[in-house]
């Protein structure tokens, strides 16, 4: 009985172990920054995982920003549920400068499945005082062992400048954005105030269009059947201005705000009804890509 159960709980961990192990493989990008520096200071850095297996090894490259230097190192790692370790182990091809000295290191990083972000920190093997801080994210370039860039980097100034604004990392933004749920915003009988209630609600939706610059909100008025078509669009139009209003005092541009107006010509319930009249006294949301 006792080795049954043995069993069964190492069978039952294993399972544990398995169900939460995070999946590492592929290309990772992110920024290395040396103890003293801050953020801006920080440099390219990519590592390659070749598999999920708990022993691996691959490599990783160092790039100096806007230079033509870069580093392929070498590296063996292990990886344990949402952990991952590894160590240089040698450079295997370099481009420098005669002020660029290439260190090997070692590194423990931890995936924070909040953030979407792998991070840090390091310490050299082979040279003294060199250590500090990595975050990574998920990325869908492809690895480069030569001079050729993996990718332009401009892509690190917007990094650091999201970093810098605390948002999260790209695939848990689009997951974020993904599965917003969007609710309208309701209005009193006759009036175009936005009421305090609904303003959490706008301040997710702000942060989601804040961090994906190819996206715009579309805004739409709506009313009940009280009162002659043209006062209605009027509302309508003054009820979307309020939410347009306030997304500008939060920040958003205006280029990336459209607003329409339909006054009482797209009900989403009956009219005949004290309820189904408050629920057409609203504005609604889309988002549209540029």
């Amino acid at each position: 009985m006792m080795l049954r159960n043995y069993l069964l709980f190492t069978l039952l961990l294993l399972s544990f172990n398995a169900f939460n192990q995070i999946d590492f493989k592929g290309l990772w990008q992110g920024i290395i920054v040396m103890d003293g520096q801050t953020t801006e200071q920080g440099n390219i850095i990519f590592i390659n995982i070749p598999s999920n297996e708990s022993v691996i090894e691959g490599q990783t490259r160092e790039e100096i920003n806007n230079s033509p230097y870069y580093a392929v190192k070498s590296f063996r790692g292990k990886m344990n549920n949402n952990k991952l370790s590894f160590d240089q182990v040698r450079i295997l091809k370099k481009e420098s400068s005669s002020r660029t000295n290439w260190c090997l290191f070692k590194s423990e990083l931890v995936y924070n499945d909040s953030t979407g972000y792998l991070e840090g920190r390091f310490f050299s093997t082979n040279c003294r005082n060199f250590s500090g801080k990595i975050m990574f994210y998920r990325s869908n370039a492809t690895f480069s062992g030569d001079e050729t860039l993996i990718l332009h980097h401009s892509w690190i100034d917007d990094f650091k400048s999201d970093l810098a604004k605390g948002f999260n990392a790209p695939e848990i933004r689009a997951k974020e954005m993904s599965e917003f749920e969007f609710t309208p915003i309701y209005f009193d009988y006759d009036k175009a105030e936005l009421k305090p209630e609904f303003e959490p609600f706008l301040l997710k939706m702000i942060r989601i269009v804040n961090s994906h610059p190819d996206l715009r909100v579309q805004v739409t008025g709506n009313t009940d059947s009280d009162g002659t078509d043209e006062y209605n669009i009027d509302l309508s139009k003054r009820r979307a201005e309020a939410i347009i209003h306030y997304f500008e005092k939060q920040g958003i541009e205006v280029d990336r705000l459209i607003i329409d107006f339909k006054g009482e010509k797209n009900p989403v319930d009956s009219n005949n009804t004290k309820e189904g009249k408050q629920k057409n006294r609203r504005v609604d949301f889309s988002f549209i890509y540029k």
